[in-house]
């Protein structure tokens, strides 16, 4: 009997040791995912990628719209020697319309995946799955989509100041396992500012916009490296040349714009800062009225490449838009 119950007592212990081992393996938390994506395309027929060059102006009228744009490395889990590119590649689709009307615009975007892609593994106490995102295998999903209205408060189209504002409501939709969406709805609220100087004709060979803002967001995945913090801070600036050719029918307009976003905790001494830059070029008409063609093309990257900013980014964009006849409201 006395050997029964020192057996007893062994097996006890031996349960005991390989619990004790066993568990922080599978304690470690699996990360259930995100809207990685923190390029946020500006309203259709806003003239900037990121900025919005506040210039709504005409009758009713119309835009409608197409981004292309590759990401490199958005999610990389990279610290005190772990590198695990969670989402290594990113290709994404963007479709926006707009109604224009004086200086309001209503507008929508739908934000279509075609390649998310990255590898599996753990890192900082996380269990992370890659995504597996392409046309072949997730067809007619589309990612969040986007409500926005924007209004120009202050000045004209061509003013060397404009004041505004912008808000924006993000609907869920697709699947956070594939870094697509954060499962929640969110807002955004933001104020803009933009202006043209110098020039001839009221033209202006310098235009520069930007804008800081607040980006309602749900999700507080705190335990999960590299994911949301909560609500976040927004801020962007930007400027560049306009350069007239073809006669002055058709301005090129040159230059960078810096944007990023940075979760409040922050203040709290936590790491969670996106910033990323932009070289971005775009050719657009100078007529009030009438059917016109917009072709947009940038490159960039991550200045602080954490927090969804990738490594670089590749982006093109091409716009449909008429103002309609020329009104004004007195």
């Amino acid at each position: 009997m006395r050997s029964f119950r020192v057996l007893l007592a062994v097996c006890a212990c031996a349960l005991v040791t390989c619990v004790t081992w066993i568990s922080p393996a599978n304690a470690e938390p699996q990360a259930l995912g995100f809207g990685v994506e923190r390029f946020y395309p500006s309203s259709p027929g806003a003239g900037w990628f990121v900025l919005d060059s506040l210039d709504m102006h005409g009758g009713l009228g119309g835009v409608m719209g197409l981004t292309l744009g590759y990401a490199h490395n958005p999610l990389v889990i990279d610290h005190s020697g772990q590198h695990l590119a969670v989402v290594a590649n990113q290709a994404m689709a963007n479709f926006g319309f707009a109604v224009t009307y004086d200086r309001f615009r209503l507008s929508t975007n739908f934000n279509v995946p075609l390649v998310i892609k990255g590898h599996d593994g753990t890192a900082l106490g996380a269990q992370f799955t890659a995504p597996a995102v392409d046309l072949a295998r997730t067809p007619d999903v589309m990612a969040d989509a986007r409500i926005g209205f924007d209004a120009r408060l202050v000045g004209d189209e061509k003013s060397a100041f404009r004041l505004g504002t912008g808000v924006a409501v993000f609907v869920p939709n697709g699947e956070r396992e594939n870094y697509q969406t954060d499962g929640s709805y969110r807002a955004m609220w933001r104020v803009l500012f933009a202006g043209d100087a110098g020039g001839a004709n009221n033209q202006g060979l310098f235009t520069y916009a930007g804008h800081l803002g607040v980006h309602l967001r749900p999700l507080d995945d705190a335990s999960t490296p590299e994911s949301p913090r909560g609500s976040e801070l927004l801020f962007a600036a930007g400027g560049g040349v306009r350069l007239p050719f073809n006669g002055g029918a058709h301005m090129l307009v040159i230059g960078p714009e810096v944007f990023g976003a940075s979760a409040f905790r922050a203040l709290l001494g936590q790491r969670t800062t996106a910033l990323e830059g932009l070289v971005s070029g775009r050719i657009e008409g100078t007529a009030d009225d009438g059917a016109q063609v917009r072709f947009k093309l940038g490159a960039g990257a991550g200045l602080d490449p954490h927090f969804g900013a990738p490594a670089f980014r590749m982006i093109f964009g091409i716009e449909v838009f008429d103002r309609g006849n020329r009104h004004r409201f007195k």
